[in-house]
């Protein structure tokens, strides 16, 4: 069977999607995969063994679309697993030559999604994206599974997380800045939850984050404001380094944003920080307990409806409503999340998947 994949950013998904990517090969390990993905996702994921991936760089413009079309000029694929529904993607699967194209169904569709595929996944109500992205296995005449990812990474990756992580304490990573800034918490919260954290728990604390100038500042700002010291890793690290130091911490602290799944990807644990989306769709999927959610709050206040009165997936990226995320609520999900570490009883909110 030849497989092509179409999924092309962002970390998050890609991260889910990987998931699809070993259920196929659990599945069918005969499978030719053929992963159509972004320039810079594939850092994260582009050394998975049995993967054929098809770099395509959004930011050439019309040159991304002649690369393709140059790189499957004379193929057929038996599927396309249409799972993108931006318009860039869709016209990108165009180029795509296969018998059956599966996509989303009507209700998470849009960009006219439904006219670049023949067979739609399952609709489902209330569904996490990692749920909806395993839904194509269905369709594709494969099941669902639980999810595994084992993203790879070296010998260099490991030494950086070993050099940074001190194994005599608890670690706790803070992932302060997603690609949405009103998604952002205020530096001065994560301050005070990471004094918190190493005068209360002994947590050493580490601060991640890209290069660019936003994650800078944040980084700044959240140092400037704490009363101890934390390591800051901001620009140090590459996606395969953060996969390793997230691998070797205990517990990491974020908003929605890519780092958030991959550290759920590798088995640690994530205090979510969610009012501008619900945990329930997108937050981290094994540690859904330990998400903050005042999701249901931001719809009342900036919506006038509870959530449950929304749409499915609507996003309320207005300014202020991370505030209504506390350092308080934080501080409980530490307590809880260390008290379960330890096996000594403490309340749980929610359930995790």
């Amino acid at each position: 069977m030849k497989i092509c994949m179409l999924r092309l950013s962002a970390i998050g998904d890609v991260t889910h999607a990987l998931a699809v990517v070993r259920a196929i090969q659990d599945q069918q390990p005969g499978a030719e995969i053929t992963w159509i993905i972004g320039k810079f996702e594939h850092r994260l994921v582009g050394d998975v063994p049995g993967v054929e991936f098809v770099v395509f760089d959004k930011s050439a413009g019309l040159s991304a679309y002649r690369d393709l079309r140059s790189t499957m000029a004379g193929r057929r694929f038996d599927l396309l697993l249409h799972m993108q529904v931006a318009l860039r993607a869709n016209l990108a699967s165009l180029l795509v030559g296969a018998d059956q194209r599966i996509g989303f169904d009507p209700a998470r569709s849009r960009d006219l999604h439904g006219l670049f595929v023949n067979r739609r996944i399952a609709p489902a109500a209330e569904q996490h994206v990692l749920d909806g992205l395993m839904s194509f296995l269905d369709a594709a005449g494969m099941s669902s599974q639980a999810p595994r990812w084992d993203i790879p990474v070296g010998e260099e990756d490991l030494e950086f997380a070993a050099t940074h992580v001190d194994p005599q304490r608890p670690t706790l990573v803070l992932s302060p800045v997603s690609s949405h800034a009103l998604r952002n918490w205020r530096p001065e919260r994560y301050a005070a939850a990471a004094d918190y954290a190493a005068a209360q728990h002994g947590f050493q604390v580490i601060l991640t984050g890209g290069p660019g100038r936003a994650d800078r500042e944040m980084a700044q700002a959240i140092q400037s404001a704490a009363n101890r010291p934390m390591l800051d890793l901001v620009g140090k690290d590459t996606l395969k380094k953060l996969t390793a130091l997230l691998a070797a911490s205990d517990l990491v602290l974020a908003p929605d944003t890519g780092p958030m799944h991959m550290a759920n990807a590798v088995g640690t644990a994530v205090i979510g920080l969610h009012a501008a989306s619900n945990p329930r769709r997108s937050g981290p999927y094994h540690s859904l307990r330990w998400c903050v959610d005042r999701y249901d709050d931001a719809a009342k206040k900036f919506r006038g409806s509870p959530a449950a009165a929304l749409p499915w997936g609507t996003k309320i990226e207005r300014p202020g409503v991370m505030d209504l995320v506390t350092v308080e609520d934080v501080k409980g999900r530490l307590d809880e999340w260390v008290n379960a570490s330890r096996g000594q009883p403490g309340p749980a909110s929610g359930e995790s998947q």
